[in-house]
């Protein structure tokens, strides 16, 4: 199976800390994030890798390299990483994913049952969400259709009062649906040069096109997306002691 990691970005809202690392190659707990998602990958059978670099990607290619010798990688490298967002780093995937893919975020920490919820739910696109009474303006959140899981809306400017919750940063896509996505992408990137979205734009074109994104609840299982500074320690203090226990 293969997966798909956005790591090209330079991370400055984590400060000092990423000046001489890149931020999924942070170390919490003995481990970095990185290493703990390729294991978590690994768990469910993930065999292939296409990861997008920018940002000190020798320490990257370093790491993979003396770590996960057996994992087969194919890099692509974001050279203006500086000047575009995520969503151009995932249409740079698109001659190099094949799908069915997991797709997510190189920022978080999280518990390898995750993975399996999205495998073995019966609809082939969807995306983990975790339900909080704490989500706040930044984060990614969702609403859904009707009684329905169903995701309507996947937007940052969602009031949190309104949402169901956030979309945590990982995503099980299958063949046909990247079809679609990456003709989306072709058109926002080549046409409209909208290289500074959040790839959720896109989602949620696909969305509105009648291409249907299921959300995945998480529940009890733990996860964090690391954005700043202070978000490590909650990391290292409400996540990680769990993981596997809950």
């Amino acid at each position: 199976m293969q997966a798909v990691i956005l790591a090209a970005g330079r991370s400055r809202r984590m400060g000092k800390i990423t000046k001489e690392i890149p931020k999924c190659l942070i170390e919490i707990h003995g481990k970095t994030i990185l290493g703990r998602t390729l294991e978590n990958l690994i768990d469910v059978g993930v065999d292939e890798l296409v990861i997008t670099v920018g940002y000190l990607q020798n320490m990257i290619r370093d790491f993979i390299s003396a770590n996960f010798p057996n994992l087969r990688v194919k890099y692509l490298v974001n050279e203006d990483y500086e000047n575009n967002n995520n969503i151009y780093s995932l249409w740079m995937t698109k001659d190099a994913a094949n799908g069915p893919i997991l797709l997510l975020d190189s920022d978080i920490v999280f518990d390898t049952r995750i993975l399996h919820s999205l495998l073995k739910y019966p609809q082939e696109n969807c995306l983990a969400v975790r339900t909080s009474d704490t989500i706040g303006q930044e984060e990614m959140k969702v609403t859904l259709q009707d009684n329905s899981e169903k995701l309507a809306k996947i937007s940052k400017k969602i009031d949190p009062k309104e949402a169901f919750g956030e979309s945590i940063g990982i995503e099980l896509f299958s063949p046909e649906f990247l079809r679609e996505l990456y003709r989306i992408l072709d058109r926002r990137i080549l046409k409209e040069k909208k290289i500074n979205d959040f790839y959720e734009i896109a989602f949620q074109e696909m969305i509105d096109n009648s291409h249907p994104i299921y959300a995945v609840d998480i529940g009890p299982k733990k996860a964090a997306e690391l954005d700043f500074p202070e978000d490590i320690e909650d990391a290292r203090t409400n996540v990680i002691p769990y993981l596997d226990k809950t």
